[in-house]
């Protein structure tokens, strides 16, 4: 790999690469290569929290073991390395907005906040401050250079595309970052790694919620906000009590397990929770169709004129919508649109941009 790879010109000689580094076999492939194309690289890890035994387990990140493992990866490399403590900044922009999320009954997607804020903004500050040229990240999704500058587009690999959850880097940002494992296939991300000797190459894959204890959440949330548990009605669309839950958060929009409402003519499923009221509402599937969501917070990354597709979770296909406003008209009914996730909005393979899940209108209304 040359400096070319990492979409700079010129020599390699007088470059500097910062690498985002997690402690994980993708970052630290990054960094190996950085080091390969002959320009000066460094290792960059934030320290963003320290919550007991989340520190230890596998899939965690950024803590612990992690920069211990990336702190050897770079002395291996011959690189330098650098730990900056951001866990106060970690814990009010991303832990405590998880939890008041929930509260408010609505789904967070704290990976997107985590990017938002201590990842790409405080890294970019840092890469910037170290006199880098560019900013290089493990993340699977493509900068590719088109008419108008930098464009943000899928992996090559479907099954690793993060570019869900890279939606509101910001035009500036995509200036600066580079992501060289976009066009490759997770098998020879590994490959390379086994190939170079790291000792992170067989090592698990981080959790999406990374500072969470053994993958409870609803125990971390009842940890920061007692009130998690104050519990509350389980209901249907007409008001009729069903049951009664141990609290909102253990539930989320278009849930069907874990109701434990029995005897009921058809299955059930969460259409929307009540913070103010602590009710669980509860309908058919159908009651799930989306004609509408209105979106906060909008990043533009490309022209929204024209015929795109909308990703409303991570794990959802793309479907074919249209953007008037502030407003994402599906062109056929949506099931399972939760206020609090994202929508990212794609042209093809290429992120467009998107916006925050503020509220969302019946299919039957909206028709």
């Amino acid at each position: 790999m040359d400096i070319g790879d990492f979409q700079m010109s010129g020599s390699a000689a007088g470059r500097r690469i910062v690498v985002a580094m997690s402690g994980g076999v993708d970052s630290s492939v990054v960094a190996a290569l950085a080091k390969a194309s002959g320009a000066e690289t460094i290792g960059v890890t934030l320290q963003l929290y320290d919550h007991g035994e989340a520190t230890a387990r596998a899939g965690a990140c950024c803590a612990g073991r992690d920069i211990r493992d990336a702190r050897a990866v770079c002395d291996q490399l011959g690189i330098a390395h650098y730990v900056f403590d951001h866990e106060s900044s970690f814990r009010t922009q991303v832990v405590d907005r998880f939890a008041d999320e929930y509260l408010a009954g609505r789904t967070p997607i704290p990976c997107v906040q985590c990017n938002m804020g201590p990842k790409f903004t405080d890294l970019f500050a840092l890469a910037r401050d170290l006199g880098a040229d560019c900013l290089a990240t493990g993340h699977y999704v493509r900068r590719l250079i088109g008419a108008d500058g930098p464009e943000l587009h899928r992996a090559i690999d479907p099954a690793r595309d993060q570019s869900y959850f890279l939606f509101a880097t910001t035009p500036a940002q995509l200036d600066f970052l580079r992501f060289p494992l976009g066009g490759m296939p997770k098998d020879r991300v590994r490959a390379i790694a086994a190939e170079m000797g790291l000792g992170v190459a067989a090592k698990p894959d981080s959790q999406d919620i990374c500072f969470v204890p053994d993958g409870d959440y609803a125990g971390l949330v009842r940890k920061l906000r007692p009130t998690a548990v104050d519990g509350g009605e389980i209901v249907d669309m007409s008001g009729r009590v069903l049951g009664r839950h141990s609290g909102i958060i253990h539930y989320t929009v278009g849930q069907r397990r874990g109701l434990d409402i029995g005897g009921q003519p058809e299955p059930l499923y969460v259409i929307r929770l009540e913070p103010d009221a602590r009710r669980v509402v509860v309908g058919p599937r159908t009651a799930l169709a989306v004609g509408v969501a209105r979106l906060t917070d909008l990043n533009i990354l490309g022209p929204l004129d024209r015929p795109l597709t909308a990703k409303v979770r991570s794990m959802a296909r793309p479907v074919p919508a249209r953007l008037r406003g502030d407003h994402l008209i599906f062109d056929a009914p949506e099931y399972g649109v939760a206020p609090g996730q994202a929508a990212v909005l794609y042209d093809g393979d290429r992120v467009l941009g998107g916006g925050w899940i503020a509220e969302t209108e019946s299919a039957a209304l909206a028709g």
